[in-house]
């Protein structure tokens, strides 16, 4: 391809798309630069179908690259990068969430879209910056396709939006919005925000909204000028006959009954002695060279039945597969305290889905550090997601988490992050570990539930409940749609989205948008963040019911911390040479202590008494003392002039010889031996530092 570069204007900074100069090889590729931050995306596609196989097989990698910021990743070992960060799997789970829906379902060939960080600035986020460039190289080459989309940021700032906000001021918005979309349809949002408002949010989705479409007009330009013909692939697509063929065959086999079964374990029975029959009617009725293609197509038609049962029942008489109407929520349950020896328990029950979460609490030094080509940070909240085969009545390998768990966990700490008190108010590290037990559709959000209950079951103080929902839509050939709230497994997958809304009585937190259609317009949204609302205060009620405020006692499983502060110039004497005063202290008392660079001092401690006796230990290392206080001490030497008293680890101080008594004193010895406790007062401190001392009575102190 000739050597061609695109530009546009995005806010304040340039967009430039750069084409036929990296990765000639692939079907596509695009190196695309905004601001700083560069990425190379490439789209390739398998010559041939994959035969037998009922799903599609498409392929997202987004790649860090440490060298992009400059930085030399790993131990003194290893410095080969390997497998991706949390950040990365997410980062390509938002490019995929945004490009799925525009694919033809029907293909079978192996697509694969890989995006590579060459370059990053502070300020451009690259996940932003992947997704269009993921687009572009899709959208110019050969493969068949129904973009192109575009994404922005929006931020919201002291009530004012901001488009694309610099990466490394997030922190001081109030909210950060992800949205992306077709020119006409929005088909991908992920947000999260400090408890923002329904009208402010459609506003924030709206504004991005505007400027997606014209990221997509400018991108529709380049695929009309360098665009390569789409290949015409084979889709999987059953003759006319065998169509009618096998939909008899679902009439006959009662699967319509059988989908609209309320049980989901009776459901699932039926459904499957149903694919069992079709299996033993098509190698039946076809030689064996033919099945596995017949299968495939079979399989195809299964979905497309159901998709149009599903569809027809909602759109024309409201009718969901359970027997609720499209705005009711299953049934809630909620319980907190179910294990004996954790620090905080709930567990979260709505309709087949159970989710229970386990509060842990941890000193500051638990903190995870995490360091990506991105940012060095540490985080002092975690959520962690496990959904085990038994939770859908499943057997498969276990081999820890993947994409969805990540995903998932990720969704369900955010939308806790607003509502956590600061680090001055609590310092504990919090980890949130989610058991899906059992699993019909909106895990995340119960995983989302059962950490707001966990956390007040373990005495976290926190500002505000958060409750979260899952939204579906079905929308049929001629626009006309309704909304679901609550939706399950079976309006998971054949409906048309996956609306996931998290947040407080007071606002939004967390937010996450996936279609499988070609995206909704912002009227849809509106509509869906107003019911949503409703839905997540019935949740709350539930909730607010089984435990009306956080506990204010801990577990007594808990370590307490104590907070002080020191001098930061005093660091270095608790710390000591090597660590040796700070590790005899952690040594002697059975405690954890973590000193930040501005003496703030915490100690965590197990048990009670051994946090006092080391705040008490910190306390003397640290404390200066002052003329006319009082001490016990110890008589480390002596001398014919006096005696060394310590009274305090590392201070020690003279009792002249005239200072032992009232009375006259021929020998120290005769006053003091070594090793000897003796009560004595500050008489004064010399210009040079040093400590005099008087074991005489204070005359300013009568009896």
């Amino acid at each position: 391809m000739e050597q061609k570069t695109f530009s546009m204007e995005v806010g304040e900074k340039t967009l430039s798309a750069e084409f036929g100069v990296l990765a000639g090889q692939a079907n596509g590729s695009v190196r695309l630069q905004f601001g700083d931050t560069v990425i190379l995306a490439t789209a390739t596609m398998s010559k041939d179908r994959r035969e037998g196989m009922d799903w599609f097989p498409l392929f997202v990698d987004y790649e860090e690259r440490f060298y992009a910021a400059g930085k030399i990743k790993g131990s003194r070992f290893i410095k080969r990068e390997g497998r991706p960060s949390d950040k990365a799997v997410l980062s390509g789970r938002v490019i995929d969430r945004t490009i799925r829906p525009l694919f033809d379902e029907r293909m079978r060939n192996e697509i694969q879209v890989v995006t590579t960080v060459l370059s990053i600035d502070k300020e451009t986020d690259p996940a932003l910056v992947a997704v269009m460039a993921a687009s572009l190289a899709i959208g110019t080459s050969d493969i068949p396709w129904r973009g192109p989309v575009g994404a922005v940021r929006i931020g919201q700032k002291d009530g004012e939006f901001t488009l694309n906000p610099a990466n490394n001021t997030l922190e001081e918005y109030a909210a950060d919005v992800l949205v992306a979309g077709t020119d006409g349809k929005i088909n991908m949002i992920e947000a999260g925000a400090n408890e923002m408002s329904n009208p402010d949010m459609h506003k924030a989705i709206s504004l991005g909204f505007e400027q997606v479409n014209e990221i997509c007009k400018f991108q529709q330009k380049i695929i009309d000028e360098i665009g390569k013909e789409k290949t015409k692939v084979e889709l999987t697509t059953p003759s006319k006959e065998f169509a009618i063929e096998i939909n008899s065959f679902f009439e006959e086999q009662g699967l319509v009954d059988a989908f609209y079964t309320q049980d989901r374990g009776t459901r699932d029975e039926k459904m499957g002695t149903i694919k069992t029959a079709l299996k033993e009617f098509l190698e039946e009725k076809y030689s064996k060279e033919e099945v596995p293609a017949r299968k495939a197509e079979a399989l195809l038609l299964f979905e497309n039945f159901l998709n149009k049962v599903l569809h027809d029942r909602i759109i024309n008489d409201g009718e969901r597969p359970d027997g609720r109407k499209v705005d009711q929520v299953r049934n809630i349950s909620a319980k907190v305290k179910v294990l004996p020896r954790t620090h905080g328990s709930g567990l979260f029950d709505r309709g087949e889905t159970q989710a229970l979460t386990v509060a842990t609490l941890g000193s500051p030094g638990d903190e995870q550090i995490i360091d990506t080509m991105e940012v060095d940070e540490k985080r002092r909240y975690m959520h962690h997601y496990n959904f085990p085969p038994f939770s859908v009545g499943e057997v498969r390998p276990m081999r820890g988490p993947g994409r969805r768990e990540i995903g998932h966990g990720a969704l369900a700490e955010k939308a806790l992050m607003p509502v956590l008190p600061s680090k001055d108010s609590f310092p504990y590290t919090m980890l949130l570990v989610s058991e899906v037990l059992s699993s019909n559709g909106s895990s995340s959000m119960a995983s989302t539930c059962g950490s707001t209950l966990a956390l007040m079951d373990a005495g976290v103080p926190l500002k505000n409940p958060v409750s979260g929902i899952a939204m579906g839509i079905v929308v049929d050939e001629n626009d006309n749609y309704k909304i679901l709230s609550d939706i399950q497994g079976p309006e998971d997958h054949w409906g048309d989205m996956d609306f996931k809304v998290a947040g407080t009585k007071d606002g939004i937190t967390a937010m996450q948008l996936d279609v499988k259609i070609d995206g909704i317009t912002p009227q849809i949204v509106e509509e869906v963040l107003d019911r949503a609302y409703e839905s997540r205060m019935q949740i709350m009620d539930v909730m607010l019911t089984t435990i009306g405020a956080p506990r204010e006692e801990m577990s007594e499983y808990a370590p307490r911390i104590i907070i002080m502060k020191i001098d930061p110039d005093k660091i270095r004497t608790v710390i000591g040479p090597g660590g040796k005063v700070i590790n005899e202290i952690i040594d002697t008392t059975g405690v954890q202590i973590d000193i930040e660079d501005d003496g703030s001092v915490f100690i965590t401690a197990e048990e009670a008494e051994g946090g006092k006796k080391a705040q008490e230990w910190i306390k003397n290392l640290t404390h200066e003392p002052k003329s006319g206080e009082v001490y016990k001490g110890k008589v480390m030497k002596i001398m014919d002039f006096g005696a060394f008293v310590e009274i305090l680890p590392g201070k020690e101080g003279l009792v002249h010889i005239s200072q032992l008594s009232t009375q006259r004193v021929e020998k120290v010895e005769d006053i003091v031996k070594e090793g000897q406790e003796v009560s004595v007062r500050v008489l004064e401190i010399d210009s040079l530092g040093r400590l005099n001392l008087t074991m005489k009575p204070d005359p300013s102190k009568k009896d």
